[in-house]
């Protein structure tokens, strides 16, 4: 029997992971009423119905999930294996999904969705603590989500539970607020003063041969990327989840993303982290007529 437990903050996005597990050929029983967990391995145990289940338990249990810890340790003793899958998300994005659908948190009562937020983050943080995987959906797309699941629990990958962002922005549009590394790359020659180049973005050949023919641009590539590659392993044994790095120059249209292409296509293939890159302001020049 192989038992997941699906649980983590109310939108995280817990229903579309139920959806795309359920493709996988879990058996999904979702809003299990806790005291029922047990009756439902027994059951799996036994044969009537597939041996890959998951279970989705969350703050939807109310008082009962005081009685989730005792009942894990009955599991874990009586030799009962599972594992937990913890979705989450900054509270921000939260407050921002649950404002865009208009529903209200299920612990928010007649409080603020802020305040809702914080009562279930205290009632189930041990669940995080506790949780084999964890996957911060801040910052995924609907098919980046599904491709982490696929490589935990389809490729069977050793996860580490590290989503990495590479960010190119402009410093006057402002540094990205949920940056963990920036990178000012301002020391570099600017094509936006060649008015043959400026049309372009980092995106396009011209401003690329450009921005990389210095060699002071390789050698802020090899420095950088060295500094990423030794730490991003130290992240994960200390179990972060979100690594955002951002590479920022004046308006985020050239140097930043020519860069930030280089990183990212420097950091792709190692399957121990996911990986994405975001070029946050290469098009506000132009919507904005300079």
């Amino acid at each position: 029997m192989k038992l997941l437990i699906l649980t983590g903050m109310s939108g995280s996005g817990k229903s579309t992971a139920f959806k795309m597990l359920e493709d996988m050929g879990y058996y999904c029983v979702d809003n299990l009423p806790i005291q029922l967990l047990k009756s439902v391995v027994e059951l799996a145990e036994s044969g009537s119905f597939d041996k890959k289940i998951v279970v989705g338990i969350d703050v939807r249990n109310g008082r009962a999930m005081k009685l989730l810890p005792d009942i894990l340790q009955e599991l874990d003793n009586d030799n009962k294996h599972f594992s937990i899958l913890f979705l989450d998300a900054k509270d921000d994005v939260l407050i921002k999904r649950y404002k865009e659908t208009r529903r209200n948190h299920p612990l928010s009562g007649q409080e603020r969705i802020a305040a809702g937020i914080a009562k279930e983050r205290e009632s189930i943080g041990f669940l995080r603590d506790e949780a084999d995987f964890v996957i911060d959906t801040s910052h995924l797309l609907t098919r980046e989500l599904k491709a982490e699941l696929e490589k935990i629990f389809v490729d069977d990958v050793d996860y580490k539970s590290l989503f990495v962002t590479i960010v190119s922005f402009g410093f006057k549009y402002g540094i990205p607020k949920d940056a963990d590394l920036v990178f000012d790359v301002r020391f570099l020659p600017n094509p936006y003063y060649d008015t043959a180049l400026r049309p372009f973005t980092g995106n396009d050949k011209p401003i690329k041969d450009f921005v990389l023919k210095y060699e002071e641009t390789s050698i802020f590539l090899e420095k950088t990327t060295d500094l990423i590659k030794f730490l991003i392993p130290h992240y994960i044994n200390e179990g972060k989840n979100q690594l955002v790095i951002a590479v920022g120059c004046t308006g985020g249209k050239h140097r930043s993303v020519c860069l930030a292409d280089e990183i990212f296509d420097a950091l792709k293939g190692d399957e121990s982290y996911g990986l994405k890159i975001e070029h946050r302001d290469i098009g506000k020049d132009a919507l904005r007529g300079k």
